[in-house]
């Protein structure tokens, strides 16, 4: 995964509790020091009186948004490329926030295919991680660690829990978990959102990132035929993963 581009035009943090107060901070120190070159940093929440709007210090650089995640995304997400080497958008994901990307993918389906069944389940196989649970809303959460992490943890090469060189990927794991399912059910994928460390204690992934996973999903239902396409937020340690399982087109 190549890194994010340098400057970014917009950050959008997902939540303005403790989270994405810390994040904030963070973001507007790597600013002050040179270690981050962004247009401007939103603060996406619902309430009014959220942490962040209640606590952070006015900046010009930084706007708290007021809005439901879901609502705000379509329209971020639905800005246009830059052109090549000029600023990209970004996103700041809250480790407490639900699976917004594949319910993002999923609006985009229904919009692209109406008429078309589409669904977020929960993936048929565990993915064969230490730690594989079954949550809510068609997710299943799975990690390498078996261990609890430091918070904020960078994912270096080095882990600092086993003090050993960190051998595993999982985007590397969920594209042979995708071949795997492939034996058995058309599935495609996977569309990945990959948080990566990029300044001061903060991970993010590219809005390059995000369009590329759009694709993978047009042109995975693009023949009409009926297909599942594994979509995942993940670190390189852990991930939220579902399936958006898309019915045949009507005839």
């Amino acid at each position: 995964m190549s890194p994010l581009p340098v400057p970014l035009r917009d950050v959008a943090i997902i939540g303005g509790g403790c989270y994405g107060s810390f994040y904030a901070r963070q973001l507007t120190a790597a600013r002050k020091q040179g270690g981050l070159e962004v247009g401007r940093v939103l603060v996406v929440d619902r309430d009014p009186a959220c942490q962040a709007a209640r606590e952070l210090p006015p900046d010009p650089t930084r706007t708290v948004v007021l809005s439901e995640w879901d609502a705000f995304l379509p329209e971020f997400l639905g800005a246009p490329a830059p052109a090549p080497g000029d600023p990209d958008d970004a996103i700041v994901p809250s480790p407490l926030m639900p699976h917004l990307m594949a319910r993002w993918l999923l609006d985009v389906a229904i919009r692209r295919w109406p008429g078309r069944s589409a669904a977020l389940v929960v993936p048929d196989q565990p993915l064969g991680t230490p730690y594989d649970a079954v949550g809510g809303g068609g997710n299943r959460y799975v990690s390498f660690a078996d261990w609890i992490c430091p918070v904020h943890c960078v994912e270096p090469l080095t882990c600092p829990m086993i003090r050993a060189p960190r051998t595993w990927e999982m985007g590397d794991a969920l594209a042979e978990y995708v071949r795997r399912l492939h034996r058995h059910r058309a599935t495609a994928g996977p569309a990945l959102f990959t948080t990566r460390h990029h300044a001061f204690g903060v991970g993010m992934f590219g809005a390059a990132e995000i369009r590329s996973s759009r694709s993978v999903v047009e042109a995975a239902g693009s023949s009409g035929e009926p297909v599942d396409v594994i979509v995942a937020t993940v670190s390189s340690c852990h991930g939220a993963v579902s399936t958006l399982r898309l019915g045949a087109a009507p005839a």
